[in-house]
């Protein structure tokens, strides 16, 4: 039997968005030979298209790699130094929209409990969405799903002893076990696949706006840095907490739209791994990370926050454009 892989095209790297503004041009000049003049990036919009559409393009050469451009660049000092000034603009807005604070325990329990009153995308979707608005979903979210677990990944080698133990042993079930077929990237791929998107890796990243690359850049920028592995363990503990109901919702989502067990076995999945993986995180990558440091504790909740933060914007932004008395695309192009 063939092991399955995740369907690609061409040569599998996610290939080149257009520019959205000045810094994401100068990066993709800079990637694809041209000769840009890397501008300041102070006074930029910590949450916009531009400085998050750059940070992408830094911040893929890390992973899957970019269409045309070579692996060299990774470790490029000047594209490094650029993106450490872009990363600056990036926490600076992040710190400035929190409250903040170093209990984690309140930071934390503040997750374990859903408002009965709670509405969100997963909500809409399940009790009104079409099938389109599902797709458009889909879509936002491939930008992580499609390399799910790697960013969480980079925390492995940061930590030690039970902590370390521990997330190795929830990585293992986000990579299948094992079984390249049960890889939480491959059951996205399948369920995009059921839903008549393209599962090629990155391919909807030109259509993707800032505030799900948001997401995505928060998990490297705390990932890819040493000295951010707490805020990287606060991130991936509620990224963890708050999946299973948005998980169970989902699953409804696509029964009702009348997808089969194909599509939904990415959702289910999450709903009885991910309950698992919060009380591990919880109690053992925290625990065991903050006894070894407990002068890191502002830094997990700053992770917890800034992962509410940036989800709430998200979501935000898709019910805007889905309960418009004229719904529009929540894309930057329709699909």
């Amino acid at each position: 039997m063939t092991t399955p892989t995740l369907p690609v095209t061409g040569d599998g790297l996610a290939p080149l968005p257009s520019a959205r503004g000045p810094l994401s041009e100068a990066v993709l000049a800079l990637l694809t030979g041209g000769a840009p003049a890397l501008l300041p990036a102070e006074g930029a919009e910590p949450f916009g298209d531009d400085l998050q559409l750059a940070l992408y393009l830094c911040y893929e050469l890390h992973y899957h790699g970019l269409r045309g451009v070579s692996a060299d660049w990774e470790w490029n000092p000047e594209l490094l130094a650029f993106r450490a000034r872009l990363e600056r603009v990036f926490l600076d807005g992040l710190r400035a929209a929190v409250p903040g604070g170093d209990d984690v325990d309140e930071a934390v329990g503040a997750l374990l409990v859903e408002h009965l009153d709670a509405r969100g995308a997963s909500h809409f979707l399940r009790d009104h969405g079409t099938l389109g608005q599902l797709r458009e979903y889909l879509a936002h979210r491939s930008v992580y799903h499609l390399k799910e677990a790697d960013p969480h990944a980079l925390l492995i080698p940061r930590l030690r002893g039970r902590a370390k133990a521990a997330l190795v042993g929830v990585e293992f079930d986000e990579y299948g076990g094992g079984h390249a077929d049960r890889m939480h990237s491959r059951l996205f791929a399948d369920l995009m696949e059921e839903a008549g998107l393209d599962c090629s890796y990155g391919a909807y990243v030109d259509v993707v706006p800032a505030p799900m690359l948001a997401i995505t850049g928060m998990m490297s920028l705390f990932g890819l840095h040493r000295a951010r592995r707490a805020m990287m363990a606060g991130h991936f503990t509620a990224a963890e907490i708050t999946t299973p109901p948005s998980a169970q919702r989902m699953t409804r989502a696509l029964t009702r739209l009348g997808l089969g067990d194909r599509a939904t076995l990415f959702y289910t999945e999450h709903i009885a791994a991910d309950a698992v993986h919060e009380q591990v995180m919880r109690r053992d990558v925290l625990g065991g990370l903050l006894e070894d440091a407990p002068h890191l504790a502002a830094d997990v909740v700053l992770g917890v926050q800034s992962t509410v933060l940036l989800e709430q914007r998200l979501e935000d932004h898709l019910l805007a454009r889905w309960t418009a008395d004229e719904p529009r695309t929540s894309l930057r192009a329709p699909l």
